[in-house]
């Protein structure tokens, strides 16, 4: 009979809430530099809290080699920035009309935009590269996993994809969504063993129904803005607001829903080693009721400290005035800004983010489990840049 394992995460709020705050409060003593440890220490558990087949995940990351990593990204993408902007300096100083015309104009924002989207295939190069590290840290059993070098492929294969869902309003997403976890999922490894995606990327259009019901509503709201402006109605104005505030709910809440179906499609449509094969079922009610439960309790957390600052602020604001107020006033009031904020990355760490994995790790089961005892050890992965491009870039390094 086939062998099933389900996921199972033991990590609670309490042990994970107080490594949260020791390691941001390093942080900030640190002006920013124990960043990189902290992440770890924040991996580490929540990796160890996840486990299957009763054997738990091990993250094998340091806060070192991060560090690393980042002081080496951070010099080049200083050089490449700098290449990039004599070269714009240059094509201004030759090109661009040298006068305060509607061309002029026009020309110095091109090449603002040329600035900004040069940035675009290292932040694609990043999070492919932080995937990779992440893999290459982690093992289970054991094994380590493990990913093939290709992010510059992966970078300018995601920009191509996305400049064509651009293009067509969104309606090929599916394509670069299934092509480009196809391009990174061919490319993992559990060991000497080998992923890879399956599937058709037209499934995917199942999960878009609810962004496709978002787009029908913006396109009635500006129906009821344009009758209404063009009739005198202030009543299909008013619809067509509402229209549109129900039609941005609901096209947020439709990314989501695809995000999931997309999770659950391709994770199912994975095969590891030829013959092991997976299920997951993620459900968006959850996920929703999970962002809102946190958010709504983060929210009234935030507002009860900003109103104490607030009453700090207008029972001395006489004393704040004159220049009279006590140096531990501010001092409270800097304490309790920087506090609120600590707490409330705490309690998103707590309220968001570990249920969503908790969710995640639970709602994935294994099939044909048996041959994973046919896998054997791989090589150790350098690891690259250590995610020091994600860092530098803030993007791909999350948790």
């Amino acid at each position: 009979m086939s062998k099933q394992i389900q996921g199972k995460y033991f990590g609670t709020g309490g042990p994970l809430f107080r490594l949260y705050m020791v390691t941001a409060l390093l942080t900030l003593v640190t002006l920013g530099i124990y960043r990189f440890w902290a992440k770890t220490r924040l991996r580490t558990y929540v990796w160890s809290a996840a486990s299957a087949d009763d054997d738990s995940f091990e993250y094998t990351g340091t806060g070192l080699e991060k560090f690393l990593g980042f002081l080496v990204a951070i010099v080049i993408l200083a050089l490449y920035l700098g290449l990039v902007q004599i070269l714009l300096t240059f094509v201004g100083l030759s090109i661009v009309p040298d006068s305060d015309s509607p061309a002029a104009f026009a020309a110095q924002s091109v090449a603002i935009n040329l600035s900004v989207l040069s940035i675009v295939p290292l932040m694609l190069f990043a999070q492919y590269r932080a995937r990779r590290y992440k893999l290459a840290r982690t093992r289970w059993r054991g094994i380590r996993f493990g990913m093939d070098k290709g992010a510059w492929g992966y970078a300018f294969r995601a920009m191509g994809y996305y400049l064509l869902t651009i293009i067509t309003v969104g309606m090929l997403a599916p394509l670069g969504t299934y092509r480009l976890e196809k391009y990174m999922a061919d490319r993992t490894w559990f060991g000497d063993a080998p992923f890879e995606q399956h599937g058709r990327w037209q499934a995917l259009y199942a999960g878009m129904k609810h962004v496709f019901i978002s787009l029908g509503l913006f396109v009635v709201a500006i129906g009821a803005f344009v009758f209404g402006a063009s009739t005198d109605q202030a009543g299909f104005a008013v619809l067509g607001g509402i229209l549109a505030v129900v039609g941005y709910i609901w096209f947020l809440v439709g990314l989501l829903s695809y995000r999931v179906f997309a999770f659950n499609y391709l994770t199912g449509q994975k095969v590891l080693d030829g013959q092991i094969r997976f299920r997951a079922q993620l459900r968006t009610p959850t996920l929703v009721g999970i962002f809102l439960i946190g958010s709504v309790v983060i929210g009234l957390v935030m507002g009860a400290v900003f109103g104490v600052i607030g009453g700090l602020f207008a029972a001395s604001g006489e004393a704040i005035m004159t220049g009279t107020a006590s140096p531990l006033l501010f001092v409270a009031i800097a304490l309790l800004y920087g506090g609120a904020f600590l707490v409330a990355g705490a309690l998103s760490m707590i309220l968001i983010t570990q249920p969503v994995i908790e969710h995640a790790v639970e709602n994935v089961t294994v099939f044909e489990a048996e041959h994973l005892d046919a896998i054997r050890q791989r090589a150790a992965d350098t690891g690259a840049d250590a995610e020091g491009f994600a860092d530098a870039l803030d993007v791909g390094g999350a948790l």
